[in-house]
């Protein structure tokens, strides 16, 4: 059990998977379930109707909790045979289409991989500029830029934050609008959706970087911008730039050199209905959900010195930067 806006969809699914791959037996590998509901930490069971996620309100997602509980516990600690293994191996909650679905495995049996890469024309700074998506795979190269400024961090807002005891870090879904004149954050959006798209797995975004810093992080939202332009947010990641090639060595970066840096947004599912639009934000803070790079290569928990860092993300020819959404039907 978890829920889309808990700290750990994704893991919470890869252990779903792991169970099963793992069993030594056809009964332990069979008996794997898993349900993903639209709240918050620890509020699956506790929410009413319409569920509200942060500012966002996503239908009734209610089920009978506390009796698919004890049915469990009734079947295999005193062998009650109540139907309890003859549910879905997963359920989900699509927030959007405000509806409960199932399928037999995850990832999602015909979801597909759908890359939207990131273009602009004068600059992606600010949803005022041209940052865009599209389902083509650009020719041009070009690229934007930013100042990150540890002292200055791009601040949370909503999102899979949980247990940090600050009375404001407050998670779920909210208008994200009011950040979208920093010059510190780029914005790419797809035209108004013609039709609607259904995600349903991990999302993660690939970009190709450069900096004047050794070390910084990058930072990537999926919003969804409604009718109404207010900039909804979905999933967010982060990727340290040290750890690019994983976690166990530190790699540093060069100035005036190209990385590769894979960010992974966690899982989700979402609707964006036709009309909407499909947004990504890149930075490189996101405070204080997560801690900030002080971007000088050292001890970012015990120094207390930074520097600024200029950031750049490159797109098109060879460095095409894109966003990777699990379109199912």
């Amino acid at each position: 059990m978890n829920s889309w806006l808990d700290v750990t969809p994704e893991q919470t699914m890869y252990v779903f998977n792991l169970m099963r791959q793992n069993a030594i037996t056809s009964r332990a590998r069979d008996n794997q379930f898993a349900i993903m509901s639209p709240t918050t930490h620890c509020q699956t069971e506790f929410v009413g109707a319409p569920v509200k996620v942060g500012e966002r309100e996503f239908g009734d997602s209610r089920l009978p909790f506390f009796q698919i509980y004890l049915d469990w516990f009734d079947h295999w600690l005193k062998g009650v045979e109540n139907g309890a293994t003859q549910r879905p191996k997963v359920q989900y909650y699509v927030m959007g289409k405000n509806e409960w679905r199932s399928a037999p495995t995850w990832p999602l049996p015909g979801m597909r991989e759908v890359s939207y890469y990131l273009t602009s024309a004068r600059g992606a700074a600010t949803s005022a500029g041209d940052g865009a998506l599209g389902l083509a795979q650009p020719v041009a190269r070009g690229s934007d830029s930013y100042i990150y400024d540890p002292d200055d961090p791009l601040p949370s807002k909503g999102g899979t934050i949980c247990c940090t005891g600050a009375k404001d870090d407050q998670p779920g879904i909210f208008d994200q609008s009011d950040r979208e004149t920093r010059k510190d954050l780029l914005v790419y959006s797809t035209p108004v959706l013609d039709h609607g798209v259904t995600i349903a797995g991990t999302v993660k975004v690939v970009l190709y970087v450069s900096s004047n810093a050794k070390d910084t992080d990058f930072i990537a939202k999926l919003l969804d911008v409604d009718e109404q332009g207010r900039s909804w947010n979905v999933v967010n990641g982060i990727q340290r730039a040290r750890y690019r090639a994983g976690m166990t060595k530190a790699v540093w970066m060069e100035k005036e050199q190209v990385y590769q840096v894979t960010v992974r947004l966690k899982a989700t599912a979402f609707y964006f209905p036709a009309g909407h639009r499909i947004r990504l934000w890149v930075s490189s803070s996101d405070f204080p959900m997560y801690d900030r790079n002080l971007n000088t290569g050292g001890d970012n928990v015990t120094e207390t010195a930074w520097v600024s860092a200029n950031n750049t993300i490159h797109h098109g020819g060879a460095y095409p930067s894109h966003l990777v959404l699990p379109v199912v039907p």
